[in-house]
């Protein structure tokens, strides 16, 4: 009797084994949309300039095998071309016009290979008032709206790490190569996706267009349910002068909580704004009695209250280190997600240098595109 996928042993490799992709060397989202790639079981070759320098360890590029090459030198520009030839996924990084001057743009790549899924990943995207000019992560966050909304209302915005854009952008493109794949399959041919960092937060903020379109948002920041303007979904500070989170958004959970921290606050009507001043003082007060670790004992069996920890701290902690939510030595990183059951996702070591004779004798020995 055949099993059934869901209990069939672990296939080593990854559902993306075999997947040939050439990644020209980045920051920000390019980089991580190959590690999703690489994590999955995909061949990954990054293209660094001789120029360039990376700094060790760069965990975004576990998994990789690095090329050093010269695009301007035409011989080395020349091991890129045949590399596309056999390469089922191309990615680049740079701003309009520069890959074609290089002879690299999706026409001359697609030339040479039809079945190539060409990826470009630029900060403004294509086809702007702005797609040529210089930007970091901030700047795209800054026109998507996404960052006027974050932070207290007391200060001015705060830039949420780099998570929302560059990686939150690179999260987005890699649904695209994919679904590009998977048409792929059915067409025999590739295409272009055009990524943007810019697109890529905006598109992450769908919800809160959805509370605006509803009514339920209002464009004051501190002054919403999830931006720190709800007292039930915030952040306090303990007597130890560490935090804890509370997140109760239902009203049954949330007197609950305050019960629990021994409050006489009612969570009559949660959705009510004249009432979140006052709960918030009353939690605050109840919140100092006591340290953070004390208040992550007394809601352990509970939920809903939750120590705010540092990153060495959430690497050791019991839930995290049952999952094995972090791997590696000696430099931990996060485990691959999502989870598969037949073909799961493999953390790999760190990136290896290779000769480019060396990868055109095994990318070409078969003249064309592995899938």
């Amino acid at each position: 009797m055949t099993e059934s996928p869901m209990t069939e042993p672990p296939r080593s490799g990854g559902p993306l084994y075999g997947l040939r992709v050439i990644e020209l060397g980045g920051i920000g989202p390019l980089p991580f949309f190959a590690m999703l790639l690489a994590d999955m079981g995909a061949d990954v070759v990054t293209i660094d300039s001789p120029s360039g320098s990376v700094r060790k360890p760069d965990l975004l590029r576990s998994g990789r095998r690095t090329l050093s090459l010269d695009l301007k030198n035409p011989e080395q520009l020349d091991v890129v071309q045949r590399l596309v030839s056999a390469a089922d996924i191309f990615a680049e990084p740079f701003r309009p016009g520069v890959a074609e001057r290089l002879g690299l743009g999706p026409d001359q790549c697609r030339a040479r290979n039809d079945r190539l899924i060409y990826v470009r990943m630029a900060g403004w995207g294509r086809g702007g008032t702005l797609d040529a000019t210089p930007g970091y992560d901030i700047n795209f966050l800054a026109l998507s709206g996404v960052l006027s909304a974050v932070g207290s209302w007391e200060g001015p915005p705060v830039p949420p790490l780099n998570l929302v854009g560059d990686f939150g952008g690179g999260a987005v493109l890699a649904v695209g190569v994919l679904s590009a794949l998977i048409e792929r399959a059915a067409s025999g041919r590739g295409q272009v996706v055009d990524g943007s960092i810019l697109d890529g937060a905006s598109l992450l903020a769908t919800a809160i267009h959805s509370f605006r379109a509803q009514g339920t948002w209002v464009d004051e920041r501190g002054h919403n349910i999830v931006d720190s303007g709800a007292p039930y979904y915030g952040v306090y500070e303990t007597s130890d002068r560490k935090f804890v989170a509370i997140g109760a958004v239902d009203r049954r959970l949330f007197q609950s909580v305050l019960d629990r921290l021994g409050t006489t606050a009612s969570a009559s009507d949660p959705l009510d704004r004249s009432c979140w001043a006052d709960l918030h003082v009353a939690i605050e007060n109840a919140v100092r009695q006591r340290t953070r670790d004390e208040w992550a004992e007394e809601f352990a069996a509970q939920g809903c209250l939750t120590p705010v920890l540092s990153f060495d701290e959430a690497i050791e902690h019991p839930h995290n280190r049952a999952r094995s939510a972090f791997v590696g030595t000696p430099e931990m990183r996060p485990s691959p997600t999502p989870r598969l059951s037949r073909t799961p996702a493999i953390a790999k070591g760190p990136e290896r240098a290779i000769e480019a004779a060396e990868l055109i004798d095994e990318w070409t020995q078969n003249g064309e595109t592995h899938r």
